[in-house]
């Protein structure tokens, strides 16, 4: 598999992290039926995303990424769609995550 494909996989592995972080928050604790499994569907797509693309990338680098797209988005759905605080220290954080992220996709696998 091509370094490209890989992370694009991890890319999307990174989206299902957003989606299924916020199917535990819809879910109410894992007790309603549906909201449930759909966590449990993007949590399963999203490992076996990052599986694949580690076969490629580097474990820290590939790992670090996925975490830094997923509580991004999280964080930033969290604060669109459930209006948590999104102070000055919330967004400069984010933005830290975000040149993270970037920083280690230009560094390169």
């Amino acid at each position: 598999m091509s370094v490209t494909a890989s992370w694009v996989m991890l890319f999307f592995a990174g989206l299902f992290e957003i989606a299924w972080a916020i199917g535990l928050k819809q879910s109410n604790g894992l007790t309603r039926l549906w909201p449930t499994v759909f966590t449990l569907v993007a949590l399963a797509a999203s490992m076996i995303l990052l599986a694949l693309s580690v076969r490629t990338l580097p474990i820290g680098t590939a790992y670090a990424v996925w975490t830094g797209i997923g509580a991004t988005g999280a964080a930033l759905i969290g604060i669109v769609w459930f209006k948590e605080p999104a102070t000055a220290a919330r967004i400069v954080c984010l933005a830290l995550i975000a040149t993270g992220i970037i920083g280690l996709k230009l560094v390169k696998a």
